[in-house]
């Protein structure tokens, strides 16, 4: 029997064919030798310490180790997204190392798998990672974890949810594929996922005063204070799609970590990778008061480069008016608090 191909909502050319993908190896011999890559995302010491005591003090965070892959600390869970602690990409080395060295990272929960590309499933940095760990994957993915020797695995289909420990996580729609040999093509599905704590309609902490976000009160590092029970919306790998708005409309986010690079040339990667401004749109979609930028600084996966990707993120934002405040543009290895804890006093 045929393995069952998964699709898109949209449908899209992709560009992933031999032939295109030839095409674009050949016209990169010469455009990335005119690249500057002397910029490289800053890291910084990580806060090993509350990162540690995730069970005790509950307080909700975001740190970015690299790429697509977050520790994220909700409801007293660690949580990481995307796990990849690869020290080089195919051929390509790593740009930036990791902002948690792997041995320093705490127990781990949950799991969050976007997709199976190896730049967002590396086998060996999953089995590293200490603790429980419950896999949550796309559909058609956990046969093929399952081998690779993970039992704790659970895989969901598009708007499908699973509940732990006080904690619902629904797996939502992305535009993107899936391959990891010549034979597997599409075989498991792709997409996002909507992380919601059971208390999230609890009011915001730390002086709300509008609906956007804007004008909160900010903790001690500088980076605004969201609320005790965020809900964080994680996009994976994606093209640009009427499915951010459906999104937006299904939930009430709070973080939009989102991704931003590996977007050119636009003709070759624009039907799986947002561009920086793609990226913005689809943030104002799903009408998420932060957004988070990632999937840059860490591969050469494509011809741009990391200050690219951020400096059409700020012409963007500028040319839309939106609040810098709103775009939180984290180092490797800095844990942003999302609110001010369990002896936090409200305004």
């Amino acid at each position: 029997m045929r393995p069952k191909k998964f699709v898109n909502i949209e449908p899209i050319e992709q560009h992933n064919s031999f032939k295109q993908f030839t095409r674009w190896r050949q016209e990169r011999m010469n455009r990335v030798k005119q690249k500057d890559y002397s910029y490289t995302v800053p890291n910084v010491k990580p806060e090993l310490s509350f990162l540690h005591n995730c069970r005790s003090h509950k307080q909700p965070s975001i740190t970015w180790v690299g790429h697509s892959t977050f520790l994220l600390q909700v409801a007293g869970l660690n949580l990481i997204t995307d796990p990849v602690w690869s020290g080089q990409m195919a051929f390509q080395k790593r740009l930036a190392p990791p902002g948690i060295p792997i041995e320093d990272v705490p127990p781990i929960d949950v799991v969050l798998i976007s997709h199976s590309h190896y730049d967002h499933l590396n086998i060996q940095s999953l089995r590293r990672l200490g603790g429980r760990k419950q896999l949550l994957v796309p559909a058609g993915l956990s046969s093929k974890l399952k081998l690779k020797g993970f039992a704790n695995v659970k895989e969901l289909h598009w708007w499908e949810s699973v509940h732990i420990h006080g904690v619902k996580f629904t797996f939502v729609p992305s535009q993107h594929w899936t391959r990891r040999n010549p034979w597997d093509s599409n075989s498991s599905h792709w997409g996002g996922w909507v992380i919601e704590p059971y208390a999230s309609s609890m009011p915001n902490s730390a002086g709300s005063t509008d609906e956007s976000g804007a004008g909160q009160a900010a903790g001690a590092t500088g980076r605004p204070l969201v609320c005790e029970a965020p809900t964080i919306y994680f996009a994976g790998d994606s093209g640009y799609f009427q499915g951010f708005k459906e999104i937006g409309r299904r939930f009430d986010i709070d973080v939009a970590l989102m991704p931003i690079g590996a977007y050119e040339p636009e003709w070759f990667m624009g039907p799986q990778h947002v561009t920086p401004e793609e990226a913005l749109q689809a943030f104002e979609d799903t009408g998420a008061k932060w957004f988070v930028p990632m999937h840059y600084g860490a591969f050469k996966l494509a011809d741009d480069t990391p200050r690219e990707a951020l400096d059409r993120l700020e012409a963007e934002r500028a040319a839309r008016e939106i609040e810098e405040e709103r775009i939180v543009v984290l180092p490797h290895g800095e844990t942003w608090k999302l609110a001010g804890g369990l002896n936090h006093q409200r305004k």
